[in-house]
């Protein structure tokens, strides 16, 4: 079972390294970073870089698919390289998923229209640009399609496809031997929760703001 995680310039690590950590371990698992190009490809903060040891052109055929976000994603919205591969390996694949906003490139190549989809809550009314419905739930499901919310939803994301691939047991397996068994100190994981002073300031910061839609 190959699964294909894509990176790109400026994605975020743990969009990425989240589902592999547990897609790594499910039974006959093949895991593969693959980019436009091989080589070092650097994270959002540019501190780390990820070795992507295939290029889109190798991997046709993976039967999972998973798209990090990051602010790269934005840039790539209209790059034709990556969307035809996301297209041609969709085609062909068992799961199509992504983390973040790397759902909006999914929805850039025309694979979420008309389907409930979710991403990062800073992100998600730009889904309706291309045809998906929007939901603020953390993993969704429709159909092939599994999308998370940002950034740690991966880890959900990946566990709940665990489930459906190998199990229920054997995904409980894996959450437990990571020790996945969420505490926060704050009540400040989403938009609901977070004091809202600091939810309007990530607001104005985002690169989202300018291209959100208008109010009627």
């Amino acid at each position: 079972m190959q699964i294909a995680v894509v990176v790109y310039d400026r994605f975020t690590a743990l969009d990425a390294v989240g589902p592999y950590e547990i897609l790594s371990r499910l039974p006959g698992a093949d895991i593969v970073f693959v980019a436009e190009r091989t080589g070092a490809v650097r994270t959002d903060t540019g501190a780390l870089a990820v070795v992507a040891d295939r290029s889109l052109a190798e991997v046709t055929r993976p039967d999972v698919v998973v798209v990090p976000g990051g602010p790269g994603q934005s840039e790539l919205m209209e790059h034709r390289p990556l969307l035809d591969w996301l297209r041609q390996a969709d085609a062909g694949s068992t799961w199509t998923t992504s983390v973040c906003t790397g759902s909006l490139l999914l929805a850039a190549a025309g694979l979420l229209e008309g389907r409930r989809a979710t991403s990062h809550w800073l992100a998600l009314d730009q889904l309706t640009r291309f045809g998906a419905e929007p939901t603020g739930e953390r993993v969704v499901t429709d159909g092939k399609y599994v999308t998370a919310a940002g950034v740690s939803a991966g880890i959900d994301m990946a566990l709940t496809l665990a489930g459906r691939i190998a199990g229920d047991e054997h995904a409980q397996a894996l959450q437990l031997a990571t020790e996945y068994d969420p505490r926060p100190p704050y009540a400040a994981g989403s938009p609901d929760k977070a004091p809202a002073h600091l939810v309007e300031r990530l607001r104005a910061r985002s690169r989202f703001i300018l291209t959100q839609p208008r109010s009627t």
